[in-house]
């Protein structure tokens, strides 16, 4: 059983820097799945994540195109948004279960991949308190995320 990690997000700010954080300690082969309701911040620390690295880049959800690739020094960042997908297979299609493992697989409304979510990976829950945001992260214990 991983350990659970509560992170309080107090402003768009903090999320910003989560996903900086985060992607200080990325490594080819890794795994994110974030969940959490419309508007908990999931765009906002993948934002943060991708800009940390490549710069004030626009980092738009990829809510219509299902997957952007960045590149990510030897490998790519695949930042996905699966709100609209179907069906956990349908992650075949897009060769989703083909980066993973190879690339940086950053995944939105990860929960939509059922029972497809790799159990190495990060979770990162964001919900709602009041105006703030509370990060619960699972896994990657041995990190300093």
């Amino acid at each position: 059983m991983s350990k659970v990690r509560a992170i309080k997000l107090k402003t768009e700010i903090d999320t910003l820097a989560l996903g900086a954080r985060l992607a200080s300690v990325l490594q080819a082969g890794d795994i994110v799945l974030l969940s959490g309701g419309l508007g908990a911040g999931k765009t906002t620390l993948a934002r943060g994540l991708i800009q940390s690295r490549l710069g004030e880049i626009d980092v738009p959800s990829p809510t219509y195109t299902l997957v952007q690739a960045y590149d990510w020094g030897d490998v790519e960042l695949w930042h996905c948004d699966l709100y609209r997908l179907d069906r956990p297979d349908d992650a075949y299609e897009l060769g989703l279960m083909d980066a993973m493992g190879e690339e940086i697989v950053l995944i939105e409304w990860a929960d939509k991949l059922g029972a497809l979510c790799p159990g190495n990976a990060l979770r990162i829950d964001l919900s709602f308190d009041g105006d703030s945001r509370i990060a619960t992260l699972s896994g990657w214990e041995e990190r300093n995320v």
